[in-house]
């Protein structure tokens, strides 16, 4: 799902247009015990309590995609008789009236997310009339499909903070009752994708608010999908490969010349002329990091012992080069300096001895002024 198949769902989520069937949901505790259980039909919701739903479900289509927002294919073995891919569209056509099945689904989250304290469980069902669009994206009346599909949002609930109110029966200030309040979503989905605007079985969307430690135990024990990296993690992996490569040359110049290469992709995937409107993203596999790093001046050995580190570190999974560099900034950091500046400047920061002392040189045009906390200066 690209962006814009995200936002023609998100948009719908709103009183006026949300067309949610029906609505479950379960509360579990720290030992992972079921506290009480309730299916609601949505659209009979008190008007405040069905915005505060909507909220949650809107959070699920929330982020960046490729960091926040990842999609999961199914493996062949779960699209067989009995696999999670068949459940959940027996779950799906349900329309969420099966207790069994939701019996089976609560019991798969709390055996496979891996949660401290409490939580709840909330699954959506919804059926959207998608509109055909025509060429210049204006939507007709006519229907090309109904798009049926589940939304899950699993939210932590934590006590509110202690504080002092006013107390209505007394009528006075006094320590106020301490509530559990349902947060914002940590994990969820929503199967099937919603793919070139239509259902695609073979995949899910799935959300996670933590991009540093996602919750791979639930894309592999509840919707049976292999694991993929977020982007801050598959940056993560890319820089401690480069300086395992690298090791003492793992020098300023080296690096800025491997993140100019990369760009370099990027740009060139980018604006090829008979590209769609969203560009497939480049691998980095292991022999295009070897291109890059021998047009960077990496000598061979340190190429070919990339090659083990490669595997080591990256396994099964996939690198993206729009994941491993920031296409907006280029970042040096120092001890008590930050630099940000554009990517097609990098190449002109130069690492230099001036006066026997290691420096950044950032080169000025003749007419460039520098901004002091909001003041314009010259140099």
């Amino acid at each position: 799902m690209n962006r814009k198949e995200i936002m023609e769902i998100k948009k719908r989520l709103k009183k006026d247009a949300c067309t949610f069937t029906r609505m479950c949901g379960c509360y579990v505790n720290s030992e992972h015990s079921q506290v009480t259980r309730f299916t609601k039909t949505f659209l009979n919701l008190d008007e405040e309590e069905l915005f505060k739903y909507l909220e949650i479900a809107k959070k699920v289509l929330s982020g960046t995609v490729g960091n926040n927002l990842l999609e999961l294919e199914f493996p062949l073995s779960e699209e067989a008789p009995g696999g999670k891919q068949q459940f959940m569209l027996g779950l799906r056509e349900s329309r969420l009236k099966n207790e069994d099945l939701l019996d089976l689904f609560y019991q798969l989250i709390t055996e496979n997310y891996d949660y401290a304290g409490n939580y709840l469980i909330l699954l959506f069902h919804d059926a959207y009339d998608v509109p055909v669009k025509t060429k210049d994206h204006k939507s007709l009346d006519e229907s090309e499909e109904v798009y049926e599909y589940l939304l899950c949002a699993v939210c932590p609930v934590t006590l509110s903070k202690p504080g002092l109110g006013y107390l209505e029966e007394s009528n006075e200030i006094g320590l106020r009752m301490r509530d559990w309040i349902v947060g914002v979503p940590d994990a969820g989905f929503v199967f099937p994708a919603f793919t070139d605007r239509s259902s695609d079985i073979h995949a899910a969307l799935f959300y996670t608010k933590n991009t540093k430690e996602p919750p791979m135990e639930f894309m592999e024990g509840v919707l049976g999908c292999d694991r993929k990296m977020t982007a801050f993690e598959q940056k993560e992996i890319f820089r401690s490969i480069l300086e395992d490569t690298l090791g003492q040359e793992c020098g300023y110049e080296t690096v800025k010349e491997i993140h100019d290469k990369i760009q370099e992709k990027i740009t060139e995937n980018t604006s090829m002329p008979d590209s769609a409107e969203e560009t497939e993203p480049i691998e980095l596999t292991k022999e295009t990091l070897k291109d890059i790093l021998n047009t960077s001046g990496v000598d061979e050995e340190k190429i070919a012992q990339s090659e083990q580190i490669y595997d080591e570190k990256v396994g099964n999974v996939k690198l993206y080069a729009e994941n491993v560099v920031d296409k907006r900034k280029f970042e040096v950091k120092t001890y008590d300096v930050v630099l940000h500046v554009k990517p097609e400047k990098a190449s002109q920061i130069k690492s230099q001895m001036i006066d026997g002392q290691k420096c950044l040189v950032i080169p000025m045009d003749a007419n460039e002024n520098v901004n002091v906390n909001g003041i314009h200066t010259t140099v």
